[in-house]
């Protein structure tokens, strides 16, 4: 039975094969010397250059995936930097445009403040922000964010740059709330800037203002602009209220009523104005002021014809 243990090798064995290796290479150098190695390394050459190539395109290859990869990663990475700065600066533009907005309604009320010296509206409290809103089916209503230790009283005017916005109705210490214009509830008397026609505005549906107590005879026109008169001492004369948009007449009426568009938008109210110098009077509601005038003449007709009857 053949062992099948291998032997250790000895030293002997060792300087066989370390010689035979010299030996070869010693050949080899002859060789190459003598250049009769050329033949063989060009048969060596043709039979390996094949997987050579091959091998340099798989590495080439290899070298560009991974450099793809990375160079995605790094768009990436770019990209949700450049997306987050993006986002950024889309901010920092609406805050931009958002203080423009308001430096504009601002330099609006300054100058509405300038071209009406006598009204006095109250140093750094010029301005007071809308900060609630309430609306019903039977109260129109916004808070400003002034209340009685700003000076604020009730039945102070309430008005923007595009003209009369409403009255103080309730004064809390530091918040106020105005009913507006177009509150069923509200009226100022208004008084048509061509015609010179008086009238009283009350609140309408759908934010509308209708325009009552027209005597009838007289003509005006859509698109006359109504302001307040004055009269029934709520505001101030002269301010904007708004447009004629229709007018309603009856042949045997008494008086002629108008569809008013107002002049202040009241749905994008941000800034207000309270006037600070004017003393409201509740003396007598407006719609007496005018009926005197059209009641009393028919009654002065009568009289006058008991008294040719004898």
């Amino acid at each position: 039975m053949r062992s099948t243990e291998r032997r250790p090798r000895s030293f002997s064995d060792l300087g066989v094969r370390v010689g035979l290796l010299t030996l070869a290479a010693l050949l080899l150098m002859a060789l190459q010397i003598s250049g009769n190695l050329q033949p063989a390394q060009n048969l060596i050459t043709q039979l390996t250059a094949p997987a050579q190539l091959s091998a340099t395109d798989v590495t080439t290859s290899i070298n560009r995936l991974v450099t793809s990869v990375m160079r995605i990663r790094t768009i990436e990475q770019e990209y949700a930097a450049l997306e987050t700065r993006a986002r950024q600066l889309e901010a920092e533009i609406e805050t931009l445009r958002e203080v423009e907005k308001e430096n504009e309604q601002l330099r609006a009320l300054l100058d509405f403040a300038q071209l009406r010296p006598r009204l006095e509206l109250r140093g750094a409290q010029i301005v007071a922000r809308v900060i609630g809103e309430e609306s019903t089916n039977f109260i129109d209503t916004i808070l400003i964010d002034l209340g009685a230790v700003h000076g604020i009283r009730t039945g102070m005017p309430v008005v923007t740059d595009q003209g009369l916005v409403g009255r103080i109705s309730d004064v809390t210490e530091n918040n106020a709330k105005v009913l507006l214009l177009t509150d069923p509830s509200s009226s100022a008397s208004g008084l048509m800037a061509d015609s010179r026609l008086n009238g009283i505005v009350r609140g309408g549906a759908r934010g509308r203002l209708i325009m009552d107590f027209i005597p009838q005879g007289p003509t005006f026109e859509v698109g006359e602009a109504v302001l307040s008169s004055g009269l029934g001492g709520k505001f101030p004369k002269g301010l904007a209220i708004g447009t004629i948009e229709s007018i309603e007449s009856q042949p045997n009426a008494v008086f002629q009523t108008a569809n008013i568009r107002p002049a202040v938008d009241f749905g994008s109210l941000e800034l207000v104005m309270v006037i600070t110098n004017f003393e409201p009077s509740e003396a007598l509601p407006e719609f007496l002021l005018q009926q005197p005038a059209q009641a009393t003449a028919p009654a002065a007709e009568g009289d006058s014809a008991q008294e040719t009857t004898p």
